[in-house]
Protein backbone atom coordinates (compact mmCIF):
# COMPACT_ATOMS: atom_id res chain seq x y z
CA UNK A 1 0.00 0.00 0.00
CA UNK A 2 1.18 3.49 -0.82
CA UNK A 3 1.01 6.17 1.85
CA UNK A 4 -0.78 9.42 1.19
CA UNK A 5 1.73 12.17 0.44
CA UNK A 6 0.24 14.42 3.14
CA UNK A 7 1.83 12.29 5.87
CA UNK A 8 5.29 12.13 4.29
CA UNK A 9 8.12 14.10 5.87
CA UNK A 10 10.49 16.03 3.59
CA UNK A 11 14.04 16.89 4.66
CA UNK A 12 16.11 19.29 2.57
CA UNK A 13 19.69 17.98 2.30
CA UNK A 14 20.85 20.92 0.18
CA UNK A 15 23.00 23.90 1.06
CA UNK A 16 21.56 27.31 0.07
CA UNK A 17 22.49 28.83 -3.28
CA UNK A 18 23.13 32.52 -3.93
CA UNK A 19 25.80 35.03 -4.89
CA UNK A 20 27.51 34.53 -1.51
CA UNK A 21 27.64 30.72 -1.78
CA UNK A 22 31.03 29.26 -0.77
CA UNK A 23 33.09 28.27 -3.80
CA UNK A 24 35.80 25.77 -4.58
CA UNK A 25 39.27 27.45 -4.55
CA UNK A 26 39.63 28.21 -8.26
CA UNK A 27 36.06 29.19 -9.20
CA UNK A 28 35.11 32.77 -10.14
CA UNK A 29 32.39 34.53 -8.16
CA UNK A 30 28.72 33.84 -8.80
CA UNK A 31 26.98 36.86 -10.32
CA UNK A 32 23.26 37.55 -9.90
CA UNK A 33 22.07 40.69 -11.67
CA UNK A 34 18.61 42.26 -11.59
CA UNK A 35 17.35 43.41 -14.98
CA UNK A 36 13.81 44.09 -13.85
CA UNK A 37 12.54 44.67 -10.33
CA UNK A 38 9.16 45.51 -8.89
CA UNK A 39 9.57 49.26 -8.33
CA UNK A 40 10.91 49.66 -11.86
CA UNK A 41 9.06 47.08 -13.94
CA UNK A 42 6.44 45.53 -11.65
CA UNK A 43 8.18 42.20 -12.25
CA UNK A 44 11.43 40.64 -11.03
CA UNK A 45 13.88 39.13 -13.57
CA UNK A 46 17.44 38.08 -12.79
CA UNK A 47 20.41 36.86 -14.79
CA UNK A 48 22.81 34.38 -13.19
CA UNK A 49 26.43 33.61 -14.08
CA UNK A 50 27.56 30.52 -12.22
CA UNK A 51 29.59 27.33 -12.15
CA UNK A 52 27.36 24.31 -11.59
CA UNK A 53 29.91 22.70 -9.26
CA UNK A 54 28.89 24.68 -6.19
CA UNK A 55 26.57 24.14 -3.25
CA UNK A 56 24.84 20.73 -3.38
CA UNK A 57 25.35 19.35 -6.88
CA UNK A 58 25.90 16.32 -9.04
CA UNK A 59 28.76 15.74 -11.49
CA UNK A 60 28.15 14.37 -14.96
CA UNK A 61 30.55 11.51 -15.76
CA UNK A 62 31.87 13.64 -18.63
CA UNK A 63 33.15 16.12 -16.04
CA UNK A 64 36.13 13.85 -15.39
CA UNK A 65 36.06 11.06 -17.98
CA UNK A 66 36.14 11.81 -21.70
CA UNK A 67 33.59 9.88 -23.74
CA UNK A 68 31.14 9.28 -20.87
CA UNK A 69 27.59 10.70 -20.46
CA UNK A 70 26.83 14.39 -20.13
CA UNK A 71 24.19 15.66 -17.72
CA UNK A 72 21.22 15.17 -20.06
CA UNK A 73 22.38 11.63 -20.86
CA UNK A 74 22.36 10.24 -17.31
CA UNK A 75 19.19 8.15 -16.75
CA UNK A 76 16.65 9.90 -14.51
CA UNK A 77 16.26 6.89 -12.22
CA UNK A 78 19.85 7.46 -11.03
CA UNK A 79 18.63 10.51 -9.11
CA UNK A 80 15.75 8.88 -7.25
CA UNK A 81 15.36 5.82 -5.07
CA UNK A 82 15.81 4.09 -1.76
CA UNK A 83 18.85 5.20 0.17
CA UNK A 84 20.66 5.25 3.47
CA UNK A 85 22.14 8.20 5.34
CA UNK A 86 25.07 6.82 7.32
CA UNK A 87 27.23 8.38 10.00
CA UNK A 88 30.97 8.00 9.40
CA UNK A 89 32.61 10.69 11.57
CA UNK A 90 36.05 11.72 10.35
CA UNK A 91 38.62 14.36 11.21
CA UNK A 92 41.08 16.48 9.29
CA UNK A 93 42.47 14.72 6.20
CA UNK A 94 41.23 11.27 7.29
CA UNK A 95 40.21 8.71 4.66
CA UNK A 96 36.79 7.02 4.56
CA UNK A 97 37.64 3.34 4.13
CA UNK A 98 35.85 0.20 2.90
CA UNK A 99 35.82 -0.99 6.53
CA UNK A 100 33.95 2.20 7.51
CA UNK A 101 31.40 1.50 4.78
CA UNK A 102 30.99 -2.16 5.75
CA UNK A 103 30.23 -1.22 9.37
CA UNK A 104 27.88 1.67 8.50
CA UNK A 105 24.28 1.57 9.73
CA UNK A 106 21.78 1.07 8.24
CA UNK A 107 23.58 -1.58 6.21
CA UNK A 108 24.40 -0.43 2.68
CA UNK A 109 22.68 -2.67 0.11
CA UNK A 110 22.99 -3.07 -3.67
CA UNK A 111 20.96 -0.41 -5.47
CA UNK A 112 21.13 2.08 -2.59
CA UNK A 113 21.72 5.79 -2.85
CA UNK A 114 24.36 6.20 -0.14
CA UNK A 115 24.68 9.54 1.67
CA UNK A 116 27.69 9.87 3.99
CA UNK A 117 27.51 12.18 6.99
CA UNK A 118 31.12 12.67 8.12
CA UNK A 119 30.17 15.69 10.21
CA UNK A 120 31.99 17.98 7.80
CA UNK A 121 28.84 19.80 6.59
CA UNK A 122 28.97 21.74 9.86
CA UNK A 123 32.03 23.60 8.54
CA UNK A 124 30.44 24.50 5.20
CA UNK A 125 31.36 28.06 4.33
CA UNK A 126 34.07 30.21 2.79
CA UNK A 127 36.86 28.72 4.89
CA UNK A 128 39.97 26.57 4.74
CA UNK A 129 38.53 24.01 7.16
CA UNK A 130 35.79 22.91 4.80
CA UNK A 131 37.57 22.97 1.46
CA UNK A 132 41.18 22.13 2.35
CA UNK A 133 41.15 20.07 5.56
CA UNK A 134 38.22 17.76 4.90
CA UNK A 135 38.32 13.98 5.09
CA UNK A 136 37.27 12.08 2.01
CA UNK A 137 36.91 9.04 -0.18
CA UNK A 138 39.74 7.55 -2.22
CA UNK A 139 40.34 4.65 -4.62
CA UNK A 140 39.48 1.79 -2.26
CA UNK A 141 36.14 3.28 -1.25
CA UNK A 142 35.27 3.80 -4.91
CA UNK A 143 36.09 0.17 -5.63
CA UNK A 144 33.93 -0.92 -2.68
CA UNK A 145 30.92 1.02 -4.01
CA UNK A 146 31.34 -0.58 -7.43
CA UNK A 147 31.56 -4.08 -5.96
CA UNK A 148 28.52 -3.41 -3.74
CA UNK A 149 26.51 -2.21 -6.74
CA UNK A 150 25.14 1.02 -5.28
CA UNK A 151 23.17 3.47 -7.42
CA UNK A 152 24.63 6.75 -6.19
CA UNK A 153 26.96 8.23 -3.57
CA UNK A 154 26.71 11.60 -1.84
CA UNK A 155 29.10 13.21 0.64
CA UNK A 156 28.93 16.18 3.03
CA UNK A 157 32.38 17.31 1.89
CA UNK A 158 33.90 19.43 -0.87
CA UNK A 159 34.26 16.56 -3.36
CA UNK A 160 33.79 12.84 -3.95
CA UNK A 161 37.54 12.52 -3.43
CA UNK A 162 39.86 13.52 -0.63
CA UNK A 163 41.02 17.14 -1.18
CA UNK A 164 44.62 16.03 -1.68
CA UNK A 165 43.46 13.75 -4.50
CA UNK A 166 42.08 16.81 -6.34
CA UNK A 167 43.79 19.85 -7.84
CA UNK A 168 44.35 21.08 -4.28
CA UNK A 169 46.94 18.29 -4.26
CA UNK A 170 49.52 17.67 -7.00
CA UNK A 171 46.90 16.80 -9.63
CA UNK A 172 44.91 18.23 -12.50
CA UNK A 173 45.22 21.53 -14.33
CA UNK A 174 47.74 23.70 -12.50
CA UNK A 175 47.87 21.43 -9.47
CA UNK A 176 48.64 21.93 -6.74
CA UNK A 177 46.53 25.07 -6.81
CA UNK A 178 47.18 25.49 -3.07
CA UNK A 179 50.82 24.45 -2.50
CA UNK A 180 50.73 25.51 1.15
CA UNK A 181 48.09 22.85 1.92
CA UNK A 182 50.45 20.17 0.63
CA UNK A 183 53.34 21.61 2.63
CA UNK A 184 51.21 21.69 5.78
CA UNK A 185 50.09 18.08 5.28
CA UNK A 186 53.67 16.88 4.86
CA UNK A 187 54.84 18.82 7.90
CA UNK A 188 52.01 17.48 10.09
CA UNK A 189 52.12 13.86 8.95
CA UNK A 190 55.73 13.34 7.88
CA UNK A 191 54.40 11.79 4.65
CA UNK A 192 54.67 12.96 1.05
CA UNK A 193 51.35 13.87 -0.53
CA UNK A 194 52.34 12.08 -3.75
CA UNK A 195 53.03 8.88 -1.82
CA UNK A 196 49.66 8.83 -0.05
CA UNK A 197 47.50 10.38 -2.80
CA UNK A 198 49.22 9.39 -6.02
CA UNK A 199 46.00 9.21 -8.06
CA UNK A 200 43.89 12.06 -9.40
CA UNK A 201 40.24 11.77 -8.29
CA UNK A 202 40.18 7.95 -8.30
CA UNK A 203 36.83 7.68 -6.51
CA UNK A 204 35.19 9.95 -9.10
CA UNK A 205 36.60 7.74 -11.83
CA UNK A 206 35.58 4.46 -10.22
CA UNK A 207 32.01 5.66 -9.73
CA UNK A 208 31.45 7.41 -13.05
CA UNK A 209 33.00 4.70 -15.20
CA UNK A 210 30.58 2.22 -13.62
CA UNK A 211 27.32 4.16 -13.92
CA UNK A 212 27.23 5.36 -10.31
CA UNK A 213 26.06 8.95 -9.76
CA UNK A 214 27.85 11.28 -7.32
CA UNK A 215 26.67 14.20 -5.18
CA UNK A 216 28.93 16.72 -3.42
CA UNK A 217 28.34 19.28 -0.63
CA UNK A 218 25.34 17.50 0.86
CA UNK A 219 24.12 19.26 4.00
CA UNK A 220 20.97 20.99 5.19
CA UNK A 221 18.95 18.72 7.46
CA UNK A 222 21.25 15.73 6.99
CA UNK A 223 21.61 15.18 10.76
CA UNK A 224 17.84 14.70 11.11
CA UNK A 225 17.83 11.64 8.84
CA UNK A 226 21.25 10.17 9.64
CA UNK A 227 20.99 6.52 10.61
CA UNK A 228 17.78 6.09 8.60
CA UNK A 229 16.69 4.37 5.42
CA UNK A 230 14.93 7.01 3.31
CA UNK A 231 13.83 7.83 -0.21
CA UNK A 232 16.17 10.26 -1.97
CA UNK A 233 15.27 12.62 -4.82
CA UNK A 234 17.87 14.98 -6.33
CA UNK A 235 17.14 15.86 -9.94
CA UNK A 236 19.42 17.99 -12.15
CA UNK A 237 18.44 20.13 -15.13
CA UNK A 238 18.07 18.52 -18.54
CA UNK A 239 21.20 20.41 -19.61
CA UNK A 240 22.46 19.27 -23.02
CA UNK A 241 26.21 18.58 -22.83
CA UNK A 242 26.22 19.73 -19.21
CA UNK A 243 29.20 18.81 -17.02
CA UNK A 244 27.22 18.87 -13.77
CA UNK A 245 24.28 20.55 -12.10
CA UNK A 246 23.13 22.08 -8.83
CA UNK A 247 20.39 19.89 -7.29
CA UNK A 248 17.74 20.21 -4.60
CA UNK A 249 18.35 17.01 -2.66
CA UNK A 250 15.40 15.83 -0.57
CA UNK A 251 15.13 12.87 1.81
CA UNK A 252 11.57 11.57 2.09
CA UNK A 253 10.42 9.66 5.18
CA UNK A 254 7.09 8.02 5.93
CA UNK A 255 6.70 7.92 9.75
CA UNK A 256 4.08 5.17 9.38
CA UNK A 257 6.45 2.88 7.53
CA UNK A 258 3.86 2.18 4.83
CA UNK A 259 5.38 4.14 1.98
CA UNK A 260 7.31 2.20 -0.61
CA UNK A 261 8.65 2.91 -4.09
Amino acid sequence: MHASTDILEFYDLSHPYGDKAPLWPYFPDIKIERFHYHAKSRVLSQQITTFMHCTTHTDAPAHVIEGTPFMDEVPLDRFFGTGVVVSIPKGKWEIITPDDLEKAEPKIEPGDIVIINSGWHKYYGDNVQYFCYSPGLYLEAGQWFVEKGVKAVGVDQQALDHPLATAIGPHGPGGPILPWVNEEYEKETGKKVKDVFSLWEPCHRQLFSNGIVGFENVGGDIDKVTGKRVTIAAFPWRWVKGDGCIVRMVAIVDPTGKYRL
